[in-house]
């Protein structure tokens, strides 16, 4: 087989791999060999799996790096099993069980979305997105902690090359349980922040004793109404769900709100031109599928988007991950 049939076979067989992990992380498989390698036998019984199928599932991964056979039908951890650990500080388990889920088959439905510009998502499950976790609260407990891996990445990407200097009181809109928050809090000890986020979602979320006093936690809208008296917003993965005019709605509010020498801070994967690969052209696909009228956005397109809501492009910060801080002040 030539170099070229064999890459793109690579990429066909995409969803296969995207499968073998998802069932990998369902199964809890790496928390089972924290304590060290085990044989198939004695894995398939903790994991209520068949102990043949377990192990051509293991030797699958096994051959992508993910688990190692050490004897045979004897499996233990390496550094990309690490990352489906519920435990460990980059698990990365929760996304994993996103994507093989509800994301999975939704993408089945790409096909309608090319031809038709619609959403995959309400296609195929009869309701957008956000609707359906909330009729389906153990599906919308995985997409908040595939949420809170993703963040793991990026937080100290932004911390590395965003300061904060100026800035005393910062609202995260839409912070989910305040992992982002909390780390820029203890990152910068002259903030105060104030996480908003929809009533079910920081109904579970907790002020941590060395934030208290800085951190307020308040249940809202941000398509009604952005709290006041912060002197900088942040939008983290929240206007990429939305099409320009539902951004417009969420903008507009917060340059209401915003007082003289304010800013927005946008943390977003913005495209870039050209050929070159760049996660952010996958994950505008995503949109595409998963959201009501979604993408990601290039730099020129957010300056338009920023003008009709009353503000200004004033940089764009790249992070050493994919995300990008779209800061904008007012116009």
């Amino acid at each position: 087989m030539d170099l070229t049939t064999s890459q793109f076979l690579q990429l066909a067989t995409g969803n296969w791999v995207t499968q073998m992990l998802h069932v990998a992380a369902e199964l809890g498989l790496a928390d089972q060999l924290v304590a060290g390698e085990r044989s198939v036998e004695e894995l398939a019984p903790a994991v209520g799996a068949d102990p043949d199928s377990l192990f051509r599932l293991l030797r699958g991964l096994a051959s992508l790096g993910v688990f190692t056979e050490t004897a045979p039908r004897r499996f233990a951890l390496t550094p990309l099993a690490e990352l489906l650990r519920s435990d460990h500080p980059g698990s990365q388990r929760q996304f994993v069980r996103m994507l093989g889920g509800e994301h999975y088959e939704a993408w089945g439905d790409l096909l309608h979305s090319v031809r038709t510009g619609e959403n995959a998502f309400p296609h195929r499950y009869g309701e957008p997105v956000f609707a359906w976790y909330a009729q389906n609260p153990e599906r919308g407990a995985i997409f908040d902690g595939a949420m809170t891996d993703f963040s793991r990445v990026e937080i100290e990407a932004l911390l590395a090359v965003y300061g904060f200097e100026g800035i005393t009181h910062l609202v995260d809109l839409g912070g989910g349980h305040g992992a982002l928050l909390q780390a820029v809090l203890r990152r910068h000890g002259h903030l105060r922040g104030t996480l908003v986020d929809q009533p079910a979602v920081v109904a579970s979320a907790t002020v941590p004793p060395d934030l208290q006093g800085r951190l307020s936690v308040e249940g809202g809208n941000f398509f009604e109404a952005v709290p006041s008296g912060g002197d900088a917003y942040l939008l983290k993965h929240i206007l990429h769900d939305w099409d320009d005019d539902a951004c417009l709605t969420i903008l507009r509010l917060i340059r209401e709100a915003l007082p003289p020498g304010g800013r927005v801070l946008i943390l977003e994967q913005v495209l870039p031109p050209g050929n070159d690969p760049s996660p952010s052209k996958l994950l505008d696909l995503n949109m595409l599928v998963m959201t009501e009228g979604g993408r990601e956005r290039t730099p020129e397109e957010y300056a338009r988007l920023l003008e009709r809501a009353g503000l200004r492009l004033a940089a764009i910060h790249p992070t050493p991950s994919p995300t990008s801080v779209v800061e904008a002040v007012p116009a």
